[in-house]
């Protein structure tokens, strides 16, 4: 049997013009699998400055990426129809498709659906989403959830990033062949360097929403750490970090970057230049930038929630309770005043490139292609 398939995403979530960071752990997946395998790739998103269908194709580290913008209509069932006559003639015209990688369950599963029985080509899942999550899939309505059992089951692997997810998709009626798979880091790109700075620097990175990261409380807490860290130095970095500008004034925080968004060799290096990430989030699966972290050497306090604690080495950091101020404030102090151990920059940073590197994932991915490929 030949060592690289050809290997089909779709994708539900995918960096594009419209959404440049949406799905970027998407597109992390698809070019490390890209180091060993043929990947092609295809995301179809509404556009609202267009009046006609566009396509775009780029190869992008090693995938062939075709994202399609569709102009915007009101008409639902219009909608649905043109995207599924977009993927579908765009996935007529690839040749020697051996597996459907499926990114997101649903809608994007029936495309997957439609390939596995009319074209004969198995397919595997990818899964994300946080909405699986109880109390956020109250809102999955009856259809969408008939639909995605179907999927689910029909999926010759299920791969969600995290072992909880997996349990809270089981619990929602998703019934499946589960595999859980982490998301991955360039560990060349997040690496570890000395820190020569006479300042304790923490750095927080996300997407900036206050109803799942708890921005707010991160910099409630960081206002009342400057009496007790007078080096203190803390970088709030993502898009739309400085619509916090407001707050940030009130609470008269001082020695703080506020950085939008930048490219993840920029987050790396500030990451390499921290003493401290946090992460103060409501709800999550797995978290990337926490496995970024981990590479550049860099201890973490975070919140207890998704699947955070499963690749969570008790000497790497602490994990805390959700909107417990007092505990980050506190523990994020202990770690300053070294009153407990953390393990070596050396041995956090090996510990992600044995669990999250992109050859460690390929490889993961790579058993269950061939699996699938060899059953079907």
């Amino acid at each position: 049997m030949k060592n690289s398939l050809n290997i089909l995403f779709l994708c539900g979530w995918y960096p594009s013009r419209v959404l440049p960071t949406n799905g970027d752990f998407v597109q992390r997946h698809a070019e490390a699998i890209a180091s060993k395998h043929n990947v092609t790739l295809i995301h179809v998103i509404t556009d609202n400055k267009i009046n006609k269908t566009e396509k775009t194709f780029q190869t992008i580290n090693n995938v062939n990426t075709h994202i399609i913008y569709i102009p915007k209509t009101k008409n639902l069932f219009l909608k649905f129809l043109i995207f599924l006559n977009t993927y579908i003639t765009t996935i007529k015209t690839i040749k020697n498709i051996d597996v459907v990688h499926l990114n997101i369950t649903y809608p994007v599963g029936l495309i997957a659906l439609y390939v596995k029985y009319f074209i004969k080509i198995p397919y595997i899942i990818t899964e994300h989403w946080s909405g699986y999550q109880f109390p956020n899939n109250k809102s999955i309505g009856l259809f969408e959830k008939k639909i995605s059992k179907i999927i689910v089951k029909k999926a010759s692997f299920v791969c969600p990033v995290a072992k909880y997810l997996e349990k809270a998709m089981i619990c929602f009626g998703l019934k499946g062949n589960y595999y859980p798979i982490p998301n991955v880091v360039d560990t060349d790109i997040f690496n570890i360097s000395n820190n020569n700075s006479k300042n304790f620097t923490i750095t927080h990175v996300s997407g900036m929403d206050n109803d799942i990261k708890n921005i707010e409380g991160i910099l409630s807490v960081i206002s009342k750490l400057q009496s007790k860290i007078p080096n203190l130095e803390f970088n709030l970095i993502g898009s739309n970090s400085d619509k916090y500008t407001n707050l940030i004034e009130k609470l008269k925080i001082e020695n703080i970057n506020i950085i939008g968004q930048i490219l993840n060799t920029e987050v790396s290096n500030y990451l390499k230049k921290s003493n401290l990430f946090i992460l103060f989030s409501n709800y999550e699966n797995l978290p990337c930038v926490i496995l970024e972290a981990f590479s550049c050497g860099i201890p973490v306090i975070a919140t207890n929630v998704g699947g955070i604690n499963e690749y969570f080495p008790a000497n790497f950091g602490k994990l805390i309770s959700i909107k417990n101020e007092e505990q980050l404030y506190q523990e994020t102090l202990n770690l300053y005043l070294k009153k407990y151990t953390i393990a070596s920059k050396e041995e956090i940073h090996n510990y992600a490139v044995k669990n999250f590197s992109k050859e460690h994932i390929c490889n993961e991915y790579t058993k269950i292609y061939f699996k699938t490929k060899v059953s079907f």
